[in-house]
């Protein structure tokens, strides 16, 4: 029969494109917006030493940040597969640089960040259970494994789940800042004497340090608390529309943090002077005990609000990595499989939130630079690439220079035989690159293994959404 050599072959099995442009803001602001707005203000004040100093490396955090995230854009669109950093490294420059991103961004950048978003909901969430006292360091791990393992089991049951408890929490989050704003407004119409005398023209910027290494401090704090908008490149294959969605839900996200985060620094210095600003533990409870008295409690929860949204945006995202890293080959086969039913990618996220929990168990990073030297290196190596998005050739260089800048400050203000460490643990990726990836050892135990896991956990390989 002629009908059944036409029959069109079933499809393979894809992740569906779920993520819209209010999913895709969720994910850029809902990440950049953690603890760091609630803790970060006291340490960028402290290094540069006046208030009108410390807005305005808030106010070019965000700048940069911006430029850095248009950069991404530009290579989200012309590699529009997920995995972020690894996809891009792998495209345009090899197997084996893609291999020491992935090792980085597995094994180092996203479960510490993990862990440490954990602590930071856990902390915030239990000051009001310890009145006086901190919590207890066993109650907090305990707490925070609890987060770890109630967002994985939210991202390994549905996409589409996932993504709204993102937007709800991004809700909270702009909720809880402008809480701030407005108390900062109510606090100055009340007594504006704090406020005129931290950003006075004539002595705002009075005791400003001239240091490079302390300038460069201040920004690693300021630039920490903005981290996150990259994180909607690493599920690109599930925006959709991503020519389109992608450039507009970066602008917009990174914009709403700028604009939320300048306010709400401005609302802390219309309550507090420096010195309490700077001796202040968690500078948003400091000013939620000043301004909202009893209530000052709604700070902490809103701050582990915050973070919670974080930890799930970030687990989402990261979980890709390694999906994608197995697709290409570099990781085992079982984590580039889908769930057959929720089509989810279950054995990565699974294996991502194992790793968080052993670090968060045993013991309590920035890539721009690369990304916008890509930009320039595809300029000149393949002009002739479609482009659904192009950002000025001046942008990758600034944030260049700034990146070599950030990155060579600490160094070489306090050299520490730790860094050499962290060189060494990366390039120690080879002892397992070239047996296993390049020369493929032991495929017959590989496939054994991959065979038993697919049935335990009802996963089938994923074709990709491009």
């Amino acid at each position: 029969n002629s009908s059944i050599g036409t029959r069109k072959q079933p499809e393979g099995l894809k992740i569906k494109r779920e993520i819209g442009l209010i999913g895709g803001i969720s994910i850029v602001a809902g990440t950049m917006i953690g603890s760091g707005i609630f803790m970060s203000p006291q340490f960028v004040l402290s290094y540069v030493g006046s208030p009108g100093a410390s807005l305005l490396v808030w106010a070019l955090s965000g700048v940069l940040s911006m430029f850095a995230a248009l950069c991404y854009t530009e290579l989200g669109t012309i590699i529009s597969e997920s995995g972020g950093d690894y996809i891009y490294v792998l495209r345009i420059y090899g197997s084996l640089p893609a291999f020491f991103a992935a090792l980085n961004l597995i094994v180092l950048s996203k479960p510490f960040g993990l862990a440490a978003m954990s602590i930071s909901i856990s902390e915030y969430a239990l000051v009001p259970f310890f009145p006086g006292c901190a919590p207890p360091q066993f109650v907090v791990k305990c707490a925070a494994a609890g987060a770890i393992l109630l967002v994985a089991t939210v991202n390994c049951l549905n996409v589409r789940l996932a993504i709204r408890v993102q937007v709800v929490f991004l809700v909270a989050k702009v909720l809880g800042l402008t809480i701030i704003v407005v108390g900062g407004i109510v606090a100055i119409s009340q007594d504006s004497r704090i406020i005129m005398d931290n950003l006075n023209v004539e002595t705002s910027f009075v005791g400003t340090g001239t240091s490079l290494s302390t300038f460069g401090m201040a920004f690693y704090q300021g630039l920490w608390s903005f981290a996150g908008w990259y994180n909607l490149n690493f599920v690109t294959e599930e925006l959709k529309r991503p020519e389109v969605n992608l450039p507009r839900a970066i602008v917009i996200g990174v914009s709403l943090v700028t604009v939320l985060y300048l306010l709400v620094n401005v609302s802390y210095l219309s309550v507090m002077t420096p010195n309490e600003l700077i001796s202040s533990n968690a500078v948003a409870v400091t000013w939620g005990n000043k301004v909202l008295g009893s209530w000052g409690w709604i700070m902490s929860i809103a701050a582990a609000l915050s973070a919670f949204g974080s930890l799930n945006g970030s687990l989402f995202t990261g979980g890709r990595i390694m999906f994608v890293a197995a697709r290409e080959g570099h990781l085992p086969d079982i984590l580039s499989m889908a769930h057959v039913h929720r089509l989810t990618p279950s054995p990565s996220l699974i294996f991502s939130t194992t790793i968080a929990l052993v670090v968060l168990i045993v013991c309590y990073i920035y890539v721009s630079s690369i990304f916008s030297f890509s930009i320039i290196y595809l300029r000149i190596k393949k002009p002739d690439l479609p482009r659904p998005y192009k950002v000025f050739i001046l942008l990758p260089v600034l944030v260049i220079g700034a990146s070599i800048f950030l990155v060579l400050v600490p160094i070489l203000d306090n050299p520490q035989i730790e860094y050499l460490y962290v060189v060494l643990f990366l390039l120690s990726g080879i002892l397992i690159y070239i047996p296993f990836i390049h020369y493929k050892v032991c495929p017959g135990l590989s496939t054994k293994l991959t065979v038993l896991l697919q049935l335990f956990l009802q996963v089938a390989p994923a074709e990709k959404n491009v």
